[in-house]
């Protein structure tokens, strides 16, 4: 059971870092002080941003329900879903993929004040 969490909070983050890489991701690398021509081929994902933002919202719609829905079903004791480090680690890995995601679809409304 934990590791199907894992897996639903593993897929929402690397969805969100790939729907993010578009736009938040170079403007990351700016304001760090990191620069290239490289930067520019991240651009090429654009196009791909819509699928990978369903892809998280559903990994994160999944994931949700699993560790909030109904959480300590099918979980034996002593077993490592029991523990609540475990569950830590996945309700963190959700929470950071839900603001990624939340801030891949309000850089279009919100780039423009950082311009």
């Amino acid at each position: 059971m934990m590791k199907e969490k894992g897996l639903y909070a593993t897929g929402g983050l690397i969805g969100a870092v790939l729907a993010s890489t578009c736009c938040i991701v170079p403007f990351v690398f700016l304001l760090l002080g990191i620069s290239g021509a490289w930067i520019s081929y991240l651009m090429a994902l654009a196009p791909y941003q819509p699928i990978f933002l369903v892809m998280s919202l559903g990994f994160l719609g999944v994931g949700f329900w699993k560790v909030y829905g109904n959480p300590k079903a099918n979980c034996q004791e002593g077993s490592l879903c029991a523990t609540s480090q475990s569950e830590r680690v996945v309700k963190v890995a959700l929470w950071t993929a839900t603001l990624l995601i939340l801030a891949a679809l309000s850089v279009e409304a919100l780039g423009p004040l950082f311009l």
